[in-house]
């Protein structure tokens, strides 16, 4: 995983806050300066903060565990959507479909019905119903499709979430606080940052910035990745049979055995050839 470069913030305008009439007087810890009206956040607490969720990411994925990605505003749902597909982590870039944490069941349920569209286009006798029908199936899988078509895969509610703008996905993160699933978010000049578990100070209106911070959350998650497989091969070897040169060991001391065994019950067969023989009166 590279490291995170004073440099590569700076020029990517991370640094960029909000007007100074709107800003969140609790992001003052991260704010440098005030520079002509508009608040310029402290790049040095980012590095740092963006280091405490990048570590907390790895382990999570470390674990199997998922991560949901959660960027509908404009400027960041196409970078999303391109980076979060590489570690194959779910992600909503369309609307947050209101209660698909707290009312997960029913989402499920929504992407069961996709699944069975899915078996119906597929058969064979989906040509023959009217041309009117088959369009109101393929309409219905298109729509499904693009509100959940990213997290079709969830079979059950992510182990935590990461949020582009937490003022205008509110109702995710309160949903995720709710369920006590741990959050992670760009927090700029004029959002609550208590309302996250791992606030990265950064402005969240430039795409720029939201691709060189989520580039090192994803460069984490895939190191994260890659240490699990690392992990599973080591104790898949722990577990692995014997080799060729162990196994022709263990045929060698068998054979080694044989003979003996041979020469016992021979003395066993004459044993009782003697006693069968009938003495000489």
């Amino acid at each position: 995983m590279t490291e995170l470069k004073f440099e590569e913030l700076l020029e990517a305008g991370c640094h960029f806050g909000h007007l100074k009439r709107k800003w969140n007087p609790k992001m003052a810890p991260y704010i440098f300066k005030e520079h002509n009206g508009i608040h310029v956040i402290d790049l040095q607490k980012t590095i740092a903060k963006a280091d405490e969720a990048a570590a907390a990411l790895k382990q999570i994925a470390r674990s199997g565990k998922k991560v949901l990605f959660v960027a509908t505003k404009k400027q960041a749902k196409d970078v999303v959507a391109e980076m979060v597909k590489t570690v194959d982590m779910p992600f909503v870039t369309e609307r947050w479909p209101g209660g698909m944490l707290t009312n997960f069941s029913t989402i499920r349920k929504a992407v069961k019905k996709m699944n069975n569209l899915d078996q119906l286009m597929h058969d064979k006798d989906f040509n023959n119903i009217s041309k009117r029908e088959r369009l109101q199936v393929q309409r219905e899988r298109a729509k499904l499709d693009k509100n959940l078509g990213s997290i079709a895969d969830l079979t059950r509610l992510p182990s935590a979430l990461f949020v582009i703008d937490i003022n205008k996905e509110h109702i995710a993160v309160a949903e995720a606080r709710r369920l006590n699933i741990p959050t992670f978010a760009l927090v700029d000049t004029n959002t609550n940052p208590e309302l996250i578990d791992f606030p990265i100070p950064a402005n969240d209106d430039a795409s720029k910035s939201i691709a060189a911070i989520l580039k090192y959350m994803v460069e984490a998650i895939q190191e994260g990745l890659n240490e699990r497989m690392l992990d599973k091969d080591a104790r898949s070897e722990e577990e692995t049979p014997a080799t060729d040169e162990e196994n022709a060991q263990v045929e060698k001391r068998t054979r080694a055995r044989r003979p003996r065994t041979t020469e016992a019950k021979a003395e066993k067969n004459e044993e009782t050839q003697a006693e069968d023989t009938p003495k000489a009166e």
